[in-house]
């Protein structure tokens, strides 16, 4: 998947300084930041970006779906620049998250009710090899 960075300028989303460092911090393997961190990468690239900017551009980017917004078991929203269709495996000690693919469950015509299902989000709760290793899982 293409990073972020590279997808808007293919929209031709325009690009200031402030949207670039936002969306280069939303660069990475398995990125998964909640708003503060994604400022704290900002502003370490641009000191002067605003808190408001981070936040108003990272919305702008859900509506546009660029970027997923993911609830995460600390109860803070997480964004996630990879909008392909896939899952998350979380550690519930230290609350590290990974983006995984697995065969989507299936929910049988009886159980939807007259629902229109138009996707499924699966997360699978584990602990991570670190905390398994530190006996935190105990």
């Amino acid at each position: 998947m293409e990073p972020l960075v590279v997808r808007l300028r293919d929209r031709g989303w325009r690009l200031t300084a402030q949207r670039r460092v936002i969306a280069e911090a939303m660069t990475g393997e398995h990125t998964h930041l909640a708003a503060d961190e994604v400022f704290e990468r900002a502003r370490a690239a641009l000191p002067e970006v605003s808190r408001a900017t981070v936040y108003n551009t990272l919305n702008q980017l859900v509506a546009m779906g660029e970027l997923l917004e993911i609830s995460h078991a600390d109860g803070r929203k997480r964004y996630d620049p990879n909008v392909a269709e896939h899952h998350h495996l979380v550690c519930v000690r230290c609350g590290d998250m990974l983006d995984v693919e697995a065969d989507d469950p299936d929910l049988p015509d009886h159980q939807q009710h007259g629902f229109e299902v138009l996707g499924v989000e699966v997360t699978f709760w584990a602990y991570c090899p670190d905390c398994v290793r530190t006996g935190a899982n105990a």
